[in-house]
C-alpha cells in the first residue's frame, strides 16, 4: 500500500506539473503575470518567489493550478475598504509589499486602515495611518508591489497590462490550450521510453515470431518466420487481423494460407478454445514478432499514442450515442486503484499507466464544457467570430455555472468509485 501511495503520489504529480507548465510557460511568454504555480491544493507547506511567481506546494496531492492576473483570481486578492492593512515603502515612498494577512508581519511596516484603492489602472492607495481617521494618506504602489493575502500568501499584483486579458487573442488560445498540448507530449515521450525498456517491441506485422513447441501452430506445421495472409477467406494484412480471425474460431477448424521462402502454402488446424474475460476465444500459441531497431521503438510509441487516442475517442463516441453512466468515468479514487494495479506490473506497467492517464487528461481537458481548458478555447473561439471580447460578467457566469456541474460530478464519480472498488 506504501508503494502504491508513494507512485500515485508521483504519477500524479507528474501529471499535474507538466499540464500546468503548459500553461505556465505560454502565458510567460505572452507577457501575463502568472502569480502563483501550485501544486497540490490546501494549506500551503513550502513557497518560493522568482521572477514575479510565487511557487508553492501544498498539502493534499489532488491537483494544482496556475493563478494568472485577471484570470479568476480577482476575488482572491480584493481590498474592502475598512480592512486593517500593513504597507512598506521604498525610498522613493513607493508601496512595495501590502500585508492584509494577521499570519505575519512586515519590517517596519505602516499600519493603514484601506479606505480606496486601484491596483489595476492608476496603481494607488489610500487610507488612515495609524488609527488617524483625520486625514486621508494617498501612495503610490509600484508596479511591481507584492501584496500579502488573507491566508499568507504572497503574490505580485496584478496591473492592467500584465493581466490575461491584455494579451493578444491567439496569445491567450494558446496558453489554454498549452496545457493538454504538454500532456499529449508527456504520453508520446512516454510511450516511446516504454518502448526502449522492452527487449523487443510488436511489429504489428502479419509475420510469425515464436511458435511454441506442441501448440497447436506447431503441430499445423506453422514456424518462426512464416507470413499469414489467409485465415479461412479473410485476408490478412497484420497482427490485429491475425489475432481477431484466430481468437473469433475457437474450437472450430480453420484453413491458414501463409508464405515461406517465398512461396504460399496451406495447411489447416482447429484453435483452442480457451476462456478469457467469460468469453471463449481461439488461441494456436503464436506470438507477434518484435523487432529491436531504434525506428521500430520510435514507431511503438508513435503507434501506442495513435492506439490510445483512438480508444479514447471511442469511448467518448460511445458515450455521446447511448448515453454516459458514472462507470465510464472515473476520478482519483480510480486513478489510485489503477495504480495498485499497474504497481503491481512493475516499472513498465507504472510507465504505461501514466502514458494512458496524460493523454486521457489532455483529451477530456480540451472538451468544450465551460470551466475547463476546452470551454476556455470555445470562449476564444466566439470571441474572434463576434471580433469584440465576451463580457466578463457573461463568461464568469458561464464558467461558474460549469464549473458547479464539474464539482458536481466530480463527487458522484468519487462517490460512485469508492462504491466500485472499495465497499464490496
Amino acid at each position: 500500500m506504501i508503494i502504491t501511495i508513494i507512485t500515485f503520489i508521483i504519477v500524479f504529480g507528474i501529471l499535474v506539473l507538466v499540464h500546468e507548465y503548459g500553461h505556465y510557460f505560454f502565458a510567460k511568454r505572452a507577457g501575463i503575470l502568472v502569480r502563483e504555480f501550485s501544486i497540490g491544493m490546501g494549506p500551503k507547506i513550502w513557497w518560493k518567489r522568482k521572477n514575479g511567481t510565487t511557487y508553492t506546494i501544498r498539502i493534499l496531492p489532488l491537483g494544482g493550478y496556475v493563478r494568472l492576473a485577471g484570470a479568476d483570481d480577482e476575488d482572491q486578492d480584493e481590498l474592502k475598504p475598512g480592512t486593517p492593512l500593513t504597507i512598506q515603502l521604498n525610498d522613493r515612498h513607493e508601496v512595495t509589499s501590502i500585508n492584509a494577512s494577521d499570519k505575519t508581519t512586515l519590517f517596519q511596516g505602516i499600519p493603514l486602515q484601506l479606505v480606496d484603492c486601484d491596483l489595476e489602472d492608476e496603481l494607488w492607495i489610500k487610507g488612515y495611518v495609524n488609527g488617524d481617521e483625520s486625514e486621508v494618506k494617498l501612495y503610490h504602489v509600484n508596479h511591481d508591489a507584492m501584496i500579502i493575502e488573507r491566508d499568507g500568501t504572497e503574490v505580485q499584483i496584478a496591473p492592467r497590462d500584465v493581466q490575461f486579458q491584455s494579451a493578444s487573442l491567439p496569445a491567450r488560445m494558446m496558453t489554454n490550450f498549452a496545457g493538454a498540448m504538454n500532456n499529449f507530449i508527456l504520453s508520446l515521450v512516454v510511450f516511446v521510453i516504454l518502448g526502449f525498456t522492452l527487449a523487443g517491441v510488436p511489429t504489428n506485422s502479419n509475420q510469425l515470431g515464436k511458435v511454441n513447441d506442441n501448440s497447436v501452430a506447431a503441430k499445423a506445421g506453422l514456424a518462426s518466420g512464416d507470413r499469414i495472409t489467409k485465415v479461412n477467406d479473410t485476408k490478412i494484412s497484420d497482427w490485429t487481423d491475425l489475432s481477431t480471425s484466430i481468437s473469433s474460431h475457437p474450437g472450430k477448424q480453420v484453413t491458414i494460407t501463409y508464405q515461406r521462402d517465398g512461396k504460399s502454402r496451406q495447411t489447416k488446424l482447429t484453435p483452442k478454445a480457451i476462456e478469457r474475460n467469460h468469453q471463449k476465444v481461439g488461441q494456436i500459441g503464436i506470438m507477434e514478432e518484435t523487432a529491436t531497431s531504434f525506428a521500430a521503438r520510435i514507431n511503438f510509441g508513435w503507434q501506442q499514442f495513435v492506439q490510445a487516442g483512438t480508444l479514447i475517442f471511442s469511448v467518448l463516441g460511445h458515450m455521446v450515442t447511448h448515453g454516459f453512466s458514472l462507470n465510464d468515468l472515473g476520478g482519483p479514487v480510480a486513478i489510485y486503484a489503477g495504480t495498485s494495479q499497474a504497481t503491481a506490473l512493475g516499472v513498465n506497467g507504472v510507465l504505461n499507466f501514466l502514458a494512458l492517464l496524460s493523454i486521457n487528461l489532455g483529451i477530456v481537458n480540451l472538451l468544450p464544457i465551460p470551466a475547463l481548458d476546452g470551454g476556455k478555447l470555445l470562449l476564444n473561439i466566439i470571441e474572434a467570430i463576434i471580433r469584440r471580447p465576451i463580457p466578463e460578467k457573461a463568461e464568469g457566469i458561464v464558467t461558474m455555472i460549469g464549473f458547479l456541474i464539474l464539482l458536481t460530478l466530480m463527487i458522484l464519480v468519487t462517490w460512485n468509485d469508492i462504491q466500485r472498488y472499495f465497499i464490496r
